[in-house]
Order: C-alpha cells, then sequence, then structure tokens
C-alpha cells in the first residue's frame, strides 16, 4: 500500500464547506468546496412546466452543468462557443436532474418548473459529486422559499442526496478522489445516496482490470461514511440560511 498523495487517511474527505445566499437574485443557492473543487448551484423557479408535462398537474426539476475555460489546469473552450455541449456535460447534467428527482415530490411541487444551474468554478475530481450534493441545498432554500410566499403548502422533499467518489488505487479502497488520485485510479465510481440509506444511482468502471464483488462493498461502505458527512452538511447549511432569514427548518 502506498499513502495517498494528499496525505488524508483512507475514509478521510477533503474539506467540505456549503455557503448559501451566494447568488443573489436566485430562488436557493450554494456554493459547495470539496477539497479545491468549488461549484456554484442556484436555483430558478418558473410557474409553468415542459410542454409533455402541461395539464398533468405536475412539475418538473432538471439541471444545467457547466465549467468555466479555467477551471482545468489548461483553458477548456467555452462549450457555448462551439455551439454544442459535449456528451459530457449532457451526461452529468442528466444525473444531477435525476438525482434531485428521486428525492422530490412533483405532483406536490404543482405546475412550477426548478431548474438547477451547476457551475463548475474550481475543478479537482468530483464535480459531478458536489455538483449534486450542493443542489439539493439550492433546490432546498427555492422551495422554502416558495412555502414562505404561500405558493406551497410544504416543502415537496422526500429525502436528502448527496454523492461521492470512491476509488482503488495504490493505498486500496478510498474515498473522494481528488484529480490526482482520480486520473490514475484502477477503479472508479460515483455512489449517489440518500439519507436513509436508498441508491439513487452507482457509476462504476475499471480502468484497468475489473474489481471484485469484495472491492466494491469495500467502495460502497466508504461511501455510505462520506456521506453521512454530507447529509450534516447540507441540514447545517439549510439551517444556517433558515435561521439567518427567520424561518423554522
Amino acid at each position: 500500500m502506498t499513502p495517498r498523495p494528499s496525505g488524508r487517511a483512507v475514509d478521510a474527505l477533503r474539506p467540505v464547506s456549503i455557503e448559501t445566499g451566494f447568488a443573489r437574485h436566485a430562488e436557493g443557492s450554494a456554493l459547495i468546496r470539496m477539497g479545491g473543487t468549488e461549484v456554484l448551484c442556484a436555483a430558478s423557479v418558473e410557474p409553468r412546466v415542459p410542454p409533455f408535462l402541461r395539464g398533468q398537474g405536475k412539475g418538473w426539476v432538471t439541471a444545467e452543468y457547466g465549467m468555466l475555460p479555467r477551471a482545468t489546469h489548461t483553458r477548456g473552450p467555452r462549450e457555448a462557443a462551439k455551439g454544442k455541449q459535449s456528451g459530457r456535460t449532457q451526461e452529468i447534467q442528466r444525473l444531477i436532474g435525476r438525482s434531485l428527482r428521486a428525492v422530490t415530490d412533483l405532483t406536490a411541487l404543482g405546475e412550477i418548473s426548478i431548474t438547477v444551474d451547476c457551475d463548475v468554478l474550481n475543478a479537482d475530481g468530483g464535480t459531478r459529486c458536489a455538483s449534486i450534493t450542493g443542489a439539493w441545498v439550492a433546490l432546498r432554500l427555492a422551495l422554502e422559499k416558495l412555502v414562505r410566499n404561500r405558493v406551497l403548502a410544504r416543502v415537496p422533499l422526500t429525502a436528502q442526496v448527496a454523492a461521492i467518489s470512491c476509488g482503488l488505487t495504490g493505498a486500496g479502497a478510498v474515498l473522494d478522489l481528488d484529480y490526482d488520485e482520480d486520473s490514475t485510479a484502477a477503479a472508479d465510481a460515483n455512489f449517489v445516496l440518500t439519507e436513509a440509506g436508498g441508491i439513487v444511482e452507482i457509476q462504476g468502471t475499471a480502468e484497468q482490470a475489473p474489481f471484485s464483488q469484495a472491492q466494491f462493498e469495500a467502495l460502497m461502505r466508504l461511501a455510505q461514511g462520506g456521506t453521512a458527512h454530507l447529509f450534516a452538511a447540507q441540514l447545517a447549511a439549510v439551517d444556517k440560511a433558515l435561521a439567518a432569514r427567520g424561518d423554522a427548518s
């Protein structure tokens, strides 16, 4: 076994912080930092739904994802300048949207759409996971605002959702990969989980040789422990934001 490049224990998260209200004009927002990865998540509310949902009495929650040109080591061209989104971008924003809808009662939401924009300011691995974790906070705050304004009778969330990466490296099974680990891992996986232990989605890939069920279970245990800390950070951020504006959580 070799030490992790960061010196962290195998089950240690990078430092995590969630700052709410960063996007002042959004109905809900959260700037999430996980080590060197920073993602701004902003939730916007619209009093209408996509055409395929009109007249059904159901709402919609979706997401868009993007990276600033210098979020990475070298400049990446803006996708708007290229005229199309990359396959990676489309895949990630669909994942974020699915994750949020999995814990939202769309019928209770009514014919309202909420879009959560996740913009990566700095990338050091785990941007999709940070996006999901921060997006839930932004969504929760947007829904709290709709309740405060008496648009909704209650917050139509059924659970918390957060995500974390795990992988197999020279240090064994490790939690919360940064870029250095992610780029050389023998296998990596993203776990999207709820606070009650539900599985929303798992993305796992062997970059080298296939990995075993025992190794997968080790990654799963790490993910469960890691997301427990993220769920606590989410609630702390929401409680602080609601206290600051005089709402009850």
